[in-house]
């Protein structure tokens, strides 16, 4: 049997808990200038001050992160590992700190959507608005991921997806239907289709995600060819893209005819961008626009402004494409 006396002492559990932001800030001030004095007029500390926060730091972290030399340092691979990691995380810091000064004790309204919609449907019409309302600020971030209003710093969400318990509480502000557009210039030169069996002479433009995604299944071509009892039809050829706002830019560069959303492009039809082909085949969705706020933001003047501005923006919307909903479908009819 081993005597324990000679089994090598136990290894001392890795630190867990958080690195000082300022042992960070030095970190980084050391890497960039990889000089210990330079660093400290950067921060305006002493050279031994900066000198015990990067010590500080190697001992909780357990790696030496520097090669000290007679007159200058280097970065170790763990310290040029951490440098890649830790340096977008402090400017991020630094941008939110920015933000946050500069918006004290000012009104904003902080907006959460895609960037289709927030390309081709509020950015256009939000000049009204701030003309209106020349004293509140807009921040809009376009994200397809999903934003807590309850814990976020985000007061709207602006939502497309089916009705459901998750849209409980939101205002459905229009629904949607699909039409098939395509450039005047496009429709003069190739001449415009007749029958559904006719764009099988053109590029078909469509989601390249639509047949992975369940809720975008509603929007594809083959969806659209099926109810006009052309299943089978095979197009020229397809052009694919990731977002809706990509699809009806080729459709305006005249690239072939787009199967898209008439909420997103009742503008261009209005001016004539576009032109709908075969009006009469229209593809009605089960998809809808909502409107959701923030339990923390719902009493504040600014958001009730913004959202009072929104459902007027969304009545001429449901007029100009015709949107007529069931009211039932409503969680907040107007």
């Amino acid at each position: 049997m081993a005597n324990p006396s000679h089994q090598p002492p136990a290894r001392p559990l890795p630190r867990s808990r958080p690195v000082g932001l300022g042992h960070w800030r030095a970190f980084l001030a050391v890497a960039e200038h990889l000089n210990f004095r330079a660093a400290a007029e950067s921060l305006s500390l002493t050279q031994s001050a900066v000198s015990r926060q990067i010590q500080a730091l190697e001992d909780e972290i357990g790696l030496p992160l520097f090669l000290r030399h007679t007159r200058a340092v280097e970065l170790t691979g763990s310290g040029a590992q951490l440098l890649r990691s830790c340096t977008p995380a402090i400017e991020r810091i630094d941008a939110a700190v920015r933000l946050a000064r500069q918006s004290a004790g000012r009104k904003s309204v902080a907006i959460t959507t895609w960037a289709s919609f927030a390309s081709m449907w509020l950015i256009p019409r939000m000049e009204a608005f701030q003309r209106d309302n020349p004293d509140i600020d807009i921040r809009i971030d376009a994200s397809d991921l999903p934003v807590d209003l309850d814990t976020s710093d985000v007061d709207l969400a602006l939502r497309y997806t089916l009705p459901g318990h998750r849209m409980q509480g939101g205002q459905r502000l229009f629904g949607e239907q699909l039409a098939v557009v395509a450039s005047p210039w496009l429709l003069k030169a190739s001449g415009t289709p007749q029958t559904p069996a006719e764009m099988a002479r053109f590029t078909l433009i469509e989601a390249g995600d639509a047949h992975r995604t369940a809720n975008l299944e509603w929007l594809t071509w083959r969806r659209w060819f099926d109810t006009q009892g052309c299943g089978q039809l095979q197009p020229k050829r397809w052009l694919y893209f990731n977002y809706a706002h990509q699809i009806v830019q080729a459709a305006l560069a005249g690239q072939g005819l787009a199967l898209a959303r008439m909420p997103l492009i009742a503008d261009a039809l209005a001016s004539g961008d576009l032109v709908e082909v075969m009006p009469g085949h229209r593809l009605d969705s089960p998809l809808a626009y909502w409107l959701l706020t923030g339990p923390r933001s719902s009493q504040r003047p600014e958001i009730q402004a913004f959202c009072a501005w929104l459902a007027l923006e969304a009545e001429n919307t449901r007029r100009a494409i015709g949107d007529m909903p069931d009211p039932d479908t409503l969680a907040s009819p107007y």
